[in-house]
């Protein structure tokens, strides 16, 4: 199972931030993250920027394909909140 995780001590990007080298870490394995290459078992993925480390960066696309796959799940109230949000970037 793959989890996309944030966490409040993450760096929260802001719109004056021009973040431009960014990937995937697992936390669980303690390495780059690249289509489940990084090991086995469980992952938690965390966004990773080149400048600021871990980043919160929500609505992950995942959580939109698949809310269902989210341990815990998603409510149906996160869910729309991933939603709108998704929708207000792509406006």
């Amino acid at each position: 199972m793959t989890v996309i995780v944030g966490d409040p001590r993450f760096y929260e990007p802001s719109d004056d931030d021009n973040c431009s080298v960014l990937g995937y870490f697992c936390q669980a394995h303690d390495r780059p993250y690249w289509h489940e290459s990084c090991g086995e078992g469980p992952h938690l993925v965390a966004l990773d920027c080149q400048e600021h480390g871990p980043e919160n960066m929500w609505p992950q696309p995942s959580m939109l394909l698949f809310p269902e796959g989210f341990d815990p799940p998603l409510s149906d109230a996160q869910l729309a909140w991933a939603r709108a949000e998704d929708d207000a970037v792509r406006a």
